[in-house]
């Protein structure tokens, strides 16, 4: 508005922070061969992941990528990683994970811990420099019933992912986190941060390595089987597979009807700031966690790896907007966490799409034309879609059941009125919303 100071610095970017260290580009794509054993579709990290086991194991494998490598939700991602604490949160209130029981969500959780080893393992070997620590995260709680639903889940996190988190009080939460939004919080300590377009470009890397063909500018149009085989049509050839493998999560177009009608794609946006002073470095999150909010409409925020911004992400809109739109929401989002920061200026601003699945848990399955696939990260992409990639491509080579996982046990849900549209998703976040305001504003009125 005019008259008006801006919030943003002179050289501000409407791209990812992450882009500053490593940059998706494609100087000399590969062109797409008459066939291969395995087509995955999508470069992101369950695409190469796949791809890379598949590969070290002598298969012959192919990427068809709609853009560039990198240039999807991998490299836009907040960087978070941890084995698993979000897996269980709504299990109770699902009928598939209520027939599966106690069982099934204790081998959930074990399976996202490896999940979460197999990512470090997987870094140190290919020497991937993606500024890995291992610095703990925290969990805030909007509210004290959120902190109290954590205190009753903890006994079988610390037992089985063996996260090794503990209840921080209001006051103990104040001596890691300066802000007076919270009331209390856990403390992860088996959980890091990564830069994830480095992470990314690591891993590219070591696909590359290990012979896997990588096709940009390849957006699948049509997949047809003809007896044992597939025929697989992109904008740059066609392909003949005797398997193929979606990997597109929050970018599954409706050329992939099955899936295309049981993923809803949601936009994630995040800002950077100017670098701040020493004094306000030190005192916002002192030991330098990563954060999450445990309200339905999360905020997630961590410092850059050098320690000098902030990097602040969550749901801006449930609509379309510019980087700048969705940077204004999310700055007064910040600042309402942090008032100390109303003047801090904003110098990057981007998004990217997660996948959210109607029982918000990850999945590998197959689909009725005979596609496997991994998809469904429900916003923890980083260590999960690694792992699924991975994890299916053993399932594949071993002929092993997809159900011997506990994420291709119950199949992927879909809804009769859900088709692929995301119309109801404005309705639906701004409800969340004010469910999230009403919580506060309750708990306010009684305190």
């Amino acid at each position: 508005m005019a008259g008006h100071p801006s919030i943003f610095t002179e050289d501000f970017k409407a791209s990812p922070y992450w882009w500053e260290q490593w940059q998706p580009q494609d100087a000399s794509p590969d062109d797409v061969p008459a066939e291969a054993e395995f087509v995955i579709i999508g470069a992101g990290y369950a695409g190469l992941c796949c791809a890379l086991t598949l590969a070290q194991h002598g298969k012959q494998v192919v990427i068809l990528e709609a853009d560039v490598p990198g240039s999807g939700a991998s490299t836009l991602s907040g960087g978070q990683v941890t084995g698993g604490i979000n897996v269980g949160k709504t299990m109770s209130s699902k009928k598939g994970l209520r027939q599966g029981g106690e069982q099934l969500k204790q081998a959930l959780l074990r399976d996202a811990a490896e999940g979460y080893r197999y990512l470090e393992a997987l870094i140190s070997q290919h020497n991937i420099a993606c500024d890995y620590r291992q610095t703990g995260r925290l969990a805030a709680a909007w509210i004290p019933a959120h902190l109290e639903g954590w205190k009753k889940r903890l006994p079988l996190l610390n037992g089985i992912s063996q996260v090794e988190a503990r209840v921080l009080t209001r006051e103990e939460l104040r001596d890691e986190l300066d802000s007076p939004a919270y009331h209390g919080g856990v403390l992860i300590k088996r959980a890091g941060l990564l830069n994830p377009a480095l992470y990314f470009a690591g891993l590219l890397q070591a696909v590359q390595k290990a012979g896997v063909v990588i096709c940009s500018g390849s957006a699948v149009s049509q997949i047809d089987k003809q007896g044992g085989h597939f025929n697989v049509t992109s904008r740059r050839g066609s392909i003949n597979a005797r398997q193929v493998i979606i990997a597109t999560n929050g970018y599954t177009g409706p050329e992939m009807a099955h899936l295309h009608a049981r993923v809803v794609p949601v936009t994630s946006h995040q800002i950077a700031t100017e670098p701040l002073s020493a004094e306000l470095r030190q005192s916002l999150i002192p030991n330098q966690r990563g954060v999450a909010e445990t309200q339905r409409v999360t905020h997630y925020f961590r410092y850059s790896p050098d320690g000098t911004r902030l990097l602040f992400g969550g749901r801006a809109r449930f609509y379309s907007l510019n980087r700048q739109q969705s940077a204004r929401v999310l700055h007064q989002h910040l600042t309402q966490r942090f008032p100390q920061l109303r003047d801090i200026k904003i110098s990057h601003s981007w998004g990217g799409k997660v996948a959210v699945t109607l029982d918000y848990l990850p999945h590998i399955g197959q689909t009725p034309q005979g596609c496997y696939y991994a998809v469904g990260c429900n916003g923890s992409g980083v260590t999960m879609m690694s792992w699924l990639g991975h994890r299916l491509a053993r399932h594949l080579l071993e002929s092993t059941p997809l159900n011997t996982s506990p994420y291709g046990v119950t199949p992927l849900p879909g809804h009769p009125l859900y088709t692929g549209n995301t119309w109801f998703m404005p309705l639906l976040g701004s409800y969340y919303q004010v469910r999230d305001r009403l919580d506060k504003s309750a708990h306010s009125q009684t305190n």
